[in-house]
C-alpha cells in the first residue's frame, strides 16, 4: 500500500504530553513517541510548537480536585465566568462547563480519548450546546492536556479557544478500591464516593473498567448565616391584597400574626409606604440551593485485542446516569398572572391583585418543591489500529457514538389555582378583566399539604442529543530532508449529530398555570472533512508544522464549508532553550440550538431595571427594581441563515530547561473572532436601554435595537406600571470580538539525601487586552473595564509538594484576580485560596490521604447589590471543606 493512500486512516486520536513539564525527574533518556494534543503525529519530545498543560492523575489527588471538572475549572486559561451546577438559577444544574480565555463554553472542544462526546442535551444559558464534563470518572483519567488557541485544521469546527483532552489509561493490573468522604466545616455540602477499578491481561486480549458511585449533600442558603435573611431590602411579600386603581395594599388585619410561625417564625406585618402586607425576610433563603444535591452511577470500560504483532482490536464505552436536585424558589401565586394579573372583586367593586406565597410548613418541607433532572450519558467506540507492514506508517479507523439523554423533572402550579384561591370566574368587565367575588378566608388561610398537592404538579421535559462519526487516520514518514525525515498524518471523518427538547406536552393544553407556546426544538446536521498535516525539520535547529483541513456542514437545507490551516515553528538556538511560534485559523459552526430554536418563552432568574431605577434616582444598591428575582420574562427564536464563526490565533513563547530539574516557559497569545454567534445579552439590553432613554443617542444602532427589544406596561397601567413585560432575544452574527495575553508556567525539582524531594510548580495567566463590538457601527468596547464582565483578569497557582519516604505533602495556592461586583460599580479585591493534602503510604497496596480545600475557610463577600450576599458564580459559599480517602490495591 502507498503510504500516502494509507494517510486516510483512524481516528480523532489527539491523545498527549505535555509542553508545559518539558522536563522529567527520572535520568533524561529518549522518551517513546507520543501524540500530542493539537498534532496527529507522534514526536519524542515533549514540548511542541504551542503551549500544552498537563494535569496528571496524581495532581487530582494531591491538589485537591473532587473531579475532572473542578481540576479544569481552577485552571489559569479558564478565566470565563460559567453558570454551573453551583450556580443556582442556571438552565444546566446538572452540567458543568469551562471557558477558556473567557470565549465561552462553546468555544473550547473537549475530547475524550481524542474522540468528541455528544453536547448536553440542553443549551448553555439557554442559548449555546457544550460539552458536559460531569461523568467523567477520575478513577481512569491518566492525564488531562489543554491547549489553548485554535486548532480547527487539525480538529475541525469549535477549537476556537482551545482543546481539552481527557486521556484516560489503557491498561491496568489488579483491582483498586477507593473510598473518599467530605465535610465541610459550616456544614452541609457533604460528599462520598466510592471508586472500584479493575483490569487483566489474558494472553492476547486487555481489559480494563472501573466503577464510580457519588452521592453529594445540597447547599441551602440557608445553611449559611451570611445569606440565610435577607437584609436592607423590603422582605418578600409572603400574603398581600393590593387595590389596583390606588396602588394601596388591603389591610389584612391579624392575618399577619397568625400565619406568623411560617418561614421559621420570620412572617410579620410589614408596613410600605403603599400599606401593610405579610412578608419575611427568609423567603428567598428558604428556598434556594447554592449547590445542587447530587447522585450519580458511572461505569467505564475497554478492551484491546491483538489480532496480529501489528494490528489491534480496541473498544471502549462510556455509560453513566446522575440525578440532580436543587430549589432556586418555592411555591407562589399571584392572581391572574397569566393575562394582567389582576382582576375585578365583585364584592369590594375595585380592580385587586392578590398575592401568596406558601411556606414549607404548609406544604410538608421544603424539598417537597424540588425540581430534579435524571440524566443519562454514554458512548461507544470500536476500531482498529495498527502498524502497514513494511512502512513507517500507523493507522487508526473507528466508529463513536454518544448519545445523551435529559429529564427534567419541575414542579409548577396548576391551572385550578386562581380558582383555588378566587373561587369561580363569574365573567368579564366591560374591560375584559375576569370577574370574581373571593373569600378573602381562602387567601389567608393556612395551607395542609393535601390541599397543596391539589394545586401543584409536575411537568417532565424530555431533551436528547446524539452524534456518530467514522473517522480514518494515518501518519507516518514519508520521506527524508538534510535535516531529518518529513513526517505526515492525515484525516478523513464523516460525522452527523442531532438534538431534540421536546416540553411537556401538557403545557401548551393549559394543564398548568403558565403560558402556552413551549414548542419541540430540533435538528440535525451531517458534518464532512478531510485534513492533513506535516512536521518538517527545515535544518538542524529548526523545526516547522503545516496543518489544513477542510470542513463541510450539512443543516437546515443548506451547506457551509470552511479551510483552516495552521502553521507552526519550533527554533532551539540553544539545547536547552525552545523559542516557538503558531499562526492558525479556525471556525466554529452554528450551534444547533441558535439555528433550531422555536420560539421559546421564559423568565432570567434575576434582573435589574436600570431605567426605573435611573428614573427614580435610586443607586443599584439599594433599587428597589435591581436584582428582583423571579426576573424579566424573554421571548427567544433561532435563526437559520446564521454563518460560522471565523477564528483567528497566534502564539508566541520561550521554553528554557536548563536541567531535568528546572524549566521556565513564557507564552503570548492573541485570540480574534469574527461573525461570532451571541444571543443578546438581555442585561447589557436593560443597561443599554436606560442609557439610551436617560441621555443617550437614540438613533446611534444599539439604542435602536435596544429599545425596540424591550416591551414595558405603559406608564399608566392600573397594574405594573412602566415595568418590562418581555425582552426579545436572538441570536446574531456579532461583528467582532479578540483577546490577548500572557501565560507563565515554571517547575524546579530540588532533591536532598535526607529529607526527600521538593518539587514546586507555577502558573499564571493573565488577559492583556479584550475588545468586542455587537454591531458594526459601534464603537469598540473595553471588555476588561467593562463592570458587568465577570470573568477573571489573571489567575495563579502555585504548589510546593514534599515526599520523603512514605510521606506526601502538598500545599496548592490558588489566586484570583479581580472581578467586578455584583451591582457592577466595582472590582472586588483579589483573594488567594489554599489547599493542602497528606498522603501516606500503608504498605505497598494501601495509601491514606487528608486533604483540606480552602484551608482558612474564606468565603468572599460581596455585598453590592444585596442577597445573597457573595459574588455567585465567581466563588463559591461552602468555606473549608475536608477529605479523607483511602486506597487499596488487590492483584499484581
Amino acid at each position: 500500500m502507498n503510504p500516502l493512500a494509507a494517510g486516510a486512516i483512524a481516528l480523532l486520536a489527539g491523545v498527549a504530553a505535555p509542553t508545559v513539564a518539558l522536563a522529567q525527574d527520572a535520568a533524561a533518556t529518549t522518551p517513546p513517541a507520543v501524540v500530542i494534543t493539537g498534532s496527529r503525529i507522534p514526536r519524542a519530545s515533549l514540548e511542541g510548537p504551542s503551549a500544552v498543560t498537563v494535569l496528571t492523575a496524581d495532581d487530582l489527588e494531591k491538589q485537591g480536585f473532587r473531579n475532572v471538572f473542578d481540576a479544569l475549572s481552577n485552571q489559569t486559561q479558564n478565566s470565563g465566568f460559567t453558570q454551573g451546577a453551583d450556580y443556582g438559577n442556571t438552565f444546566t444544574p446538572s452540567a458543568n462547563a469551562i471557558s477558556l480565555r473567557g470565549l465561552g463554553p462553546n468555544h473550547t472542544l473537549v475530547l475524550l480519548n481524542g474522540r468528541r462526546l455528544a453536547d448536553f442535551p440542553i443549551a448553555y444559558d439557554g442559548t449555546v450546546n457544550f460539552t458536559n464534563l460531569a461523568n467523567i470518572p477520575s478513577s481512569v483519567v491518566e492525564r488531562v492536556e489543554i491547549l489553548s488557541g485554535g486548532a480547527s485544521a487539525v480538529y475541525g469546527s469549535d477549537a476556537i479557544a482551545g482543546v481539552v483532552n481527557i486521556i484516560l489509561k489503557k491498561q491496568f493490573d489488579g483491582l483498586d478500591v477507593n473510598l473518599k468522604a467530605g465535610a465541610t466545616s459550616r456544614g452541609g455540602a457533604g460528599d462520598k464516593r466510592v471508586q472500584i477499578t479493575g483490569g487483566k491481561s489474558f494472553d492476547k486480549l486487555n481489559t480494563l473498567f472501573s466503577l464510580e458511585l457519588l452521592e453529594r449533600d445540597p447547599l441551602w442558603s440557608a445553611d449559611r448565616d451570611f445569606m440565610a435573611s435577607r437584609t436592607g431590602v423590603a422582605p418578600t411579600s409572603v400574603m398581600g391584597r393590593k387595590n389596583v386603581s390606588t396602588g394601596k395594599y388591603v389591610d389584612l388585619g391579624a392575618a399577619c400574626a397568625a400565619i406568623g410561625d411560617l418561614f421559621g417564625g420570620s412572617t410579620v406585618s410589614y408596613a410600605s409606604k403603599t400599606g401593610s402586607y405579610c412578608a419575611s425576610p427568609k423567603v428567598s433563603p428558604t428556598y434556594w440551593t447554592t449547590i445542587t444535591k447530587n447522585s450519580s452511577q458511572n461505569l467505564f470500560g475497554s478492551a484491546n485485542y491483538e489480532l496480529s504483532p501489528t494490528t489491534t482490536l480496541f473498544a471502549e464505552a462510556l455509560y453513566g446516569q446522575n440525578r440532580s436536585t436543587n430549589n432556586t424558589r418555592g411555591p407562589s401565586w399571584t392572581s391572574r398572572s397569566l393575562t394582567d394579573s389582576y382582576f375585578w372583586n365583585q364584592n369590594t367593586s375595585a380592580y385587586e391583585a392578590w398575592n401568596r406565597y406558601i411556606s414549607p410548613e404548609e406544604m410538608g418541607g421544603v424539598d417537597r418543591y424540588n425540581r430534579y433532572w435524571d440524566d443519562k450519558a454514554s458512548s461507544i467506540s470500536l476500531g482498529l489500529r495498527g502498524a502497514i507492514t513494511g512502512t513507517t506508517w500507523n493507522y487508526e479507523a473507528s466508529y463513536t457514538a454518544s448519545l445523551y439523554t435529559s429529564q427534567d423533572h419541575r414542579p409548577r402550579a396548576l391551572a385550578n389555582i386562581d380558582s383555588f384561591f378566587l373561587g369561580p370566574q363569574l365573567g368579564v368587565d366591560k374591560n375584559g378583566v375576569a370577574i370574581f367575588a373571593p373569600d378573602p378566608a381562602r387567601l389567608t388561610k393556612r395551607l395542609t399539604p393535601q390541599e397543596f398537592d391539589s394545586i401543584t404538579g409536575a411537568s417532565v421535559s424530555d431533551d436528547k442529543s446524539w452524534t456518530n462519526t467514522l473517522s480514518l487516520t494515518a501518519n507516518g514518514e514519508a520521506f527524508t530532508l538534510p535535516a531529518g525525515p518529513v513526517k505526515l498524518a492525515a484525516v478523513a471523518e464523516l460525522g452527523k449529530q442531532g438534538f431534540s427538547n421536546e416540553p411537556d406536552a401538557r403545557i401548551n393544553q393549559g394543564y398548568f398555570n403558565v403560558a402556552t407556546g413551549s414548542d419541540v426544538t430540533a435538528g440535525t446536521r451531517k458534518r464532512y472533512a478531510l485534513g492533513a498535516e506535516a512536521s518538517i525539520p527545515v535544518i538542524e535547529t529548526v523545526d516547522a508544522t503545516l496543518a489544513g483541513r477542510y470542513d463541510r456542514y450539512n443543516f437546515a437545507g443548506r451547506d457551509d464549508g470552511k479551510f483552516t490551516y495552521n502553521g507552526g515553528i519550533e527554533w532551539r538556538p540553544l539545547k536547552q532553550l525552545l523559542v516557538r511560534g503558531t499562526y492558525a485559523t479556525s471556525f466554529r459552526a452554528p450551534d444547533m440550538n441558535y439555528i433550531y430554536k422555536a420560539r421559546g418563552t421564559g423568565y432570567y432568574s434575576s434582573s435589574t431595571d436600570y431605567y426605573r431605577c435611573a428614573k427614580a434616582g435610586q443607586a443599584i444598591a439599594g433599587c428597589e427594581f435591581a436584582n428582583y428575582s423571579p426576573g424579566a420574562d424573554y421571548v427567544q427564536t433561532g435563526s437559520k441563515d446564521l454563518r460560522s464563526e471565523k477564528g483567528r490565533s497566534t502564539g508566541l513563547g520561550i521554553v528554557w530547561s536548563p536541567s531535568a530539574d528546572l524549566d521556565i516557559s513564557l507564552d503570548y497569545w492573541n485570540i480574534k473572532i469574527s461573525d461570532l454567534v451571541t444571543n443578546l445579552d438581555a442585561d447589557q439590553l436593560l443597561r443599554d436601554e436606560a442609557a439610551c432613554r436617560i441621555g443617550g443617542d437614540l438613533s446611534s444602532p444599539t439604542c435602536a435595537d435596544a429599545i425596540a427589544r424591550i416591551t414595558r406596561f405603559p406608564d399608566n397601567a392600573l397594574n405594573r406600571p412602566g415595568e418590562i413585560k418581555s425582552i426579545l432575544v436572538n441570536p446574531i452574527n456579532a461583528a467582532a470580538t479578540s483577546v490577548d495575553g500572557m501565560d507563565v508556567a515554571g517547575k524546579y525539582v530540588f532533591r536532598t539525601r535526607d529529607y526527600g524531594n521538593f518539587i514546586a510548580k507555577a502558573n499564571y495567566s493573565k488577559t492583556l487586552n479584550k475588545h468586542s463590538r455587537q454591531f458594526s457601527g459601534d464603537p469598540l468596547k473595553d471588555d476588561l473595564a467593562d463592570l458587568t464582565n465577570y470573568d477573571w483578569r489573571d489567575k495563579l497557582n502555585a504548589s510546593l509538594t514534599w515526599n520523603t519516604g512514605k510521606w506526601s505533602h502538598t500545599l496548592f495556592l490558588q489566586r484570583y484576580g479581580k472581578t467586578p461586583n455584583a451591582a457592577g460599580e466595582a472590582f472586588l479585591t483579589p483573594t488567594t485560596l489554599v489547599n493542602a493534602s497528606v498522603v501516606y503510604r500503608l504498605n505497598d497496596r494501601a495509601t491514606v490521604s487528608v486533604a483540606l480545600n480552602n484551608l482558612f475557610n474564606q468565603v468572599k463577600a460581596d455585598s453590592s447589590a444585596g442577597w445573597p450576599y457573595y459574588p455567585v458564580g465567581n466563588y463559591s459559599p461552602v468555606g473549608r471543606q475536608g477529605w479523607i480517602e483511602l486506597n487499596y490495591h488487590f492483584g499484581g
